[in-house]
């Protein structure tokens, strides 16, 4: 019997040891989770990542919201450079922009769908008669995940004064040329903003400086279609007027990307350009009033 009360206690000690470890290792949890809120409080984070010779940019607001605009070429790829930009015990996307339906935009949104909790997509009429496109729609019925279809004036509110705005397209794309379907939307927080572009061809571009003009306007310019020269029209820098101009690519892809006509280009309008090919992932942080690129 008092064997069986020195087990019994012995047990309950045990029990009660994992029980304080259990607590410390949730508080030791939360404290880090309190640490990197705290650490982005009224910071935007604007990640293009270096999936190769593709697309794929990481949003996340102030208060934490994210959004992801295309997912690289790759099955697995995005997945892991997501891991290396938001904090390690997010398993969610509030949102998921597919600019068009072409593989080395929408590789890796199919498994994104599938690991993540993902609350919307954004997509245009555009599809493509793809396996990947095609599982990338079958993931969007199969989690049940709110679509949405893309037109110019739409705003997201990411967070108080945190705005993705649709620029492009003003109408259904069905059976469009993939490129020229792409969206193109612009980010912006306070002074600072942004502008995405997909693999928009100079046709567009042109349409939009016309309509839009100045208004076109941003801090940081996602080059259309790698630094091809079938994108970045003359007009369209200008009225963008940049401070930095980015190029996701590959290294020596076999399309020649960026294509030296837009350096040449980008120099002759004074816009720097930085790529994923020579700084793998680009990281920019704003507060509204400045930014900052790690």
């Amino acid at each position: 019997m008092q064997q069986k009360n020195k087990m019994k206690k012995y047990f309950i000690s045990k029990y009660a040891r994992w029980i304080i470890l259990s607590i410390f290792i949730l508080v030791d949890v939360l404290i880090w989770a309190m640490a990197i809120r705290a650490d982005r409080r009224g910071i935007l984070t604007v990640a293009f990542l270096d999936v190769g010779q593709g697309d794929a940019i990481y949003i996340e607001a102030p208060n934490g919201n994210q959004v992801l605009i295309d997912g690289g070429a790759s099955v697995g790829g995005v997945l892991h450079l997501l891991r290396q930009v938001m904090p390690f015990y997010d398993h969610s996307i509030d949102l998921v922009l597919a600019t068009h339906p072409d593989q080395d935009h929408i590789g890796g949104l199919p498994m994104v769908l599938e690991r993540m909790n993902v609350l919307g997509t954004i997509t245009t009429e555009n599809t493509s008669d793809t396996g990947t496109y095609n599982e990338f729609k079958k993931k969007i019925l199969e989690k049940r995940v709110q679509h949405i279809i893309a037109r110019s004036g739409e705003k997201f509110v990411l967070d108080n004064g945190v705005v993705l705005e649709i620029l492009f397209p003003t109408q259904d794309v069905t059976g469009w040329e993939t490129n020229k379907s792409s969206i193109v939307a612009r980010l912006s927080y306070g002074n600072e903003s942004f502008l995405f572009t997909g693999d928009s061809p100079q046709s567009i571009e042109k349409y939009l400086a016309e309509q839009k003009g100045t208004l076109l306007h941003a801090t940081i310019l996602k080059l259309g279609h790698h630094g091809s020269r079938t994108s970045s029209a003359p007009e369209f820098l200008s009225a963008v007027n940049p401070e930095e101009a980015i190029i996701s690519a590959g290294l020596n892809n076999r399309y020649g990307h960026p294509h030296k006509e837009v350096l040449d280009l980008l120099a002759q309008l004074k816009i720097p350009s930085v790529s994923t090919i020579d700084h793998g992932t680009i990281v920019f942080k704003t507060d509204g009033f400045g930014i900052t690129m790690e």
